[in-house]
């Protein structure tokens, strides 16, 4: 009888091709599937299969070659965990997720503030002048304050690191002048940080859309983002057990849960498949059926839901759901929008960042 082929990975067309390369030569026979059926030579990512029985020792071979792939990293593109930040009292939180991602990921992590310093307006019998304080002198009490803020700052993940309660994880500081969300996404555009964690206020406050920084670097980034909210319910990462995930049945949406599960799985651990649909269709129930069946074949212990909210995605059907099953994090995968696109056609992401305190995953596959 035929044995049985399984996912050994999902990877890159070229390291794809290499892992094969090498598993053949061992003796184990390798197929490669893509992911993108429709286009195979535009696929984000194609699958690495083998049979059943070969796969122990496949794993052992490409752990090995990945090691050693991670070795051979140019030193100067260090793999590392960015953390915009503004000195709010929010910082805390930040720290904690990002460093605990960053022991995750085997990464550095790297603070990063960007500061603005805009003309001052004043008005003289109703005569408006505008004037500033001198370029140097505005400069250097913006720089001052920012390096004192970051010396403290870092004497505090100092005593945190020796008293234990956090990893022992290299650090330090970039210091940015321009607008906020522009020099973050040019920074991760270069630098290509393997995840980002940011800071939102959340809910609307005072009639006021808060959090529009984040929301923009979700919209556009190339790296992944974590946003959290100050007013969420969980205080640390180990208090994340359920995750939700909303699936269009994309191809790159089983690459982006592979990353979700990678990231959030640390034992006790459930993931919801969400998708919404105006129409009630038969098939979108065997698709999420089948995505359900899929990972749990990959992630043997993983709790795995599925549910159709019977309705498009809108941020109040979806926090009415997430609050329902006790859902600790938001995940899905989204199109990077251009400016006037994020402008007249706000997405998902930038909606709920501004509608909901549960913290959001948000990928770009």
């Amino acid at each position: 009888m035929e044995d049985k082929l399984v996912t050994l990975a999902i990877r890159t067309y070229s390291r794809a091709q290499m892992i094969k390369s090498v598993l053949e030569e061992n003796g184990i026979d390798t197929v490669i599937h893509s992911l993108n059926l429709e286009q195979p030579g535009m696929s984000v990512g194609v699958r690495v299969r083998i049979n059943q029985n070969d796969l122990p020792r496949a794993l052992k071979i490409v752990e090995e070659m990945e090691s050693a792939w991670e070795e051979k990293k140019d030193e100067t593109s260090v793999n590392h965990v960015l953390i915009p930040i503004d000195f709010t009292d929010q910082i805390p939180k930040l720290i904690d997720f990002g460093f605990h991602f960053a022991d995750i990921l085997a990464a550095e992590v790297v603070f990063f503030y960007a500061y603005f310093s805009p003309a001052f307006t004043i008005s003289i019998n109703n005569d408006v002048s505008t004037y500033s304080i001198s370029d140097s002198e505005l400069l250097r009490r913006i720089i001052a304050t920012a390096n004192h803020e970051m010396e403290v700052l870092g004497n505090n993940i100092k005593k945190r690191i020796a008293d234990g309660t956090l990893p022992n994880i290299p650090y330090s500081f970039e210091l940015k002048e321009g607008v906020p969300e522009d020099q973050i996404l040019d920074y991760c555009k270069k630098q290509n940080p393997a995840l980002v964690v940011m800071g939102t206020r959340g809910k609307k406050i005072d009639n006021e859309l808060i959090g529009s920084v984040t929301a923009e670097v979700m919209e556009a980034c190339v790296s992944p983002v974590f946003a959290v909210p100050s007013q969420m319910q969980i205080q640390t990462p180990e208090d994340v057990h359920r995750v939700a995930f909303l699936t269009n049945f994309d191809q790159k949406d089983l690459i982006a849960i592979d990353r979700t599960i990678s990231l959030f799985n640390s034992g006790n651990f459930e993931i919801y498949f969400i998708h919404a649909s105006e129409k009630n269709e038969a098939w979108d129930e065997v698709m999420l059926g089948g995505i359900k069946a899929y990972f749990a074949n990959h992630y043997p212990n993983l709790t795995t839901h599925y549910a159709l909210l019977g309705n498009t995605y809108t941020p109040e059907i979806i926090e009415e759901y997430m609050k329902g099953k006790g859902i600790n994090v938001l995940a899905f995968n989204s199109r990077r929008r251009r400016l006037l696109s994020r402008l007249f056609n706000p997405g998902l992401a930038y909606k709920m960042v501004l509608y909901s305190d549960i913290p959001l995953f948000v990928t770009h596959i």
